[in-house]
């Protein structure tokens, strides 16, 4: 039992469970921009590119052999860098937002640490405010 009640108190500690909201909050993200690359983004590039579906762009380094009589067929091999230039891309976009995001979060934060509340002055400053200003009466 012990060994359950400290796997327990490890996975109920709040850095465990906000870390496990966070990835789960990520991974959304993730899919929504990827959505956001894949179908708002990338159509209008590839309009201006020519209409290219970056996806497809690959490299035939050893066309396809069709099945002969004594031989099984062989699949092309092909260097896939289309897929690698919309991941590339997905990418960017990704880091991009998360720079906005944190950026932004920052910018809220910096406002609030500028504009402190006006505190009360604490019975020792207020004390010494008293002494300070009857010396001054003395002086003069």
């Amino acid at each position: 039992m012990k060994f359950l009640d400290e796997f327990k108190a490890f996975a109920m500690r709040g850095n465990v469970v906000d870390m496990a909201v966070g990835v789960i909050i990520g991974g959304a993200f993730g899919k929504i921009v990827s959505s956001l690359v894949a179908d708002v983004i990338m159509p209008p590039i590839g309009l201006l590119v020519g209409g290219i579906n970056f996806t497809d762009l690959s490299w035939i380094m050893k066309d396809a052999v069709p099945a002969t009589a004594g031989k099984a067929a062989e699949a092309a091999v092909t260097l896939n860098y289309g897929n690698f230039l919309q991941t590339l891309f997905d990418f960017l976009v990704i880091a991009f937002s998360i720079f906005m995001f944190i950026k932004l979060i920052n910018s809220f934060n910096k406002k609030k640490e500028e504009a402190p509340a006006a505190a009360e002055p604490t019975k020792e400053e207020t004390l010494l405010t008293e002494i300070r200003d009857l010396l001054k009466a003395k002086k003069n």
